[in-house]
């Protein structure tokens, strides 16, 4: 009966130390799993940001008088003048697209196009404000508000236009 006892103690004791050791690798193992889980989602997280597309050709483009402006779009400005906006207008196959700098202190200012081109999704147009020249004290005196505005025809593309 000794001898039964002690086949028992150490089957007991090597299934404790069977089971301390599985516990072991299995926390070893979920750890392990764990830690993959969140290097993974930390670099998804810090992928590298897309590059803007690809310019695919600059595009062609009149910057109108207020003479050529279509009625329609005439109308849709007079409205939107006092603040800043961008608009954009279909018409017998043109595009118009019309940007507004809203209320500014006094006249003297210019809008220069630096950019219109196209991408394989959208069409990127990039302008800016220019003062008026501080030399010009005339334009300077004057202190009536403004509300540069420019409107630019070019071939109607069924893109959707980003204003840069």
């Amino acid at each position: 009966m000794k001898e039964h006892k002690k086949n028992f103690k150490k089957s007991h004791i090597g299934n404790s130390v069977k089971g301390i050791f599985w516990r072991y690798v299995g926390l070893r193992w979920s750890a392990g799993i764990l830690g993959a889980a969140l290097i993974l989602c930390f670099l998804t997280g810090c992928a590298k940001e897309k590059e803007p597309l690809e310019k695919i050709k600059d595009l062609e483009f009149t910057v109108l008088a207020e003479e050529n402006i279509p009625e329609e779009l005439k109308n849709v400005i007079e409205e939107k003048k006092g603040s800043a906006f961008k608009v954009t207008y279909q018409d017998n196959g043109f595009l118009y697209i019309c940007i507004g700098y809203g209320e500014q202190v006094s006249g003297g200012y210019s809008i220069t196009v630096n950019d219109l081109y196209l991408t394989e999704n959208a069409m990127y147009v990039d302008t800016t404000l220019i003062g008026p020249d501080p030399a010009d004290t005339a334009v300077a005196k004057k202190n009536m508000p403004s509300y540069p505005y420019i409107v630019i025809k070019t071939e109607f593309i069924d893109k959707p236009v980003v204003f840069d």
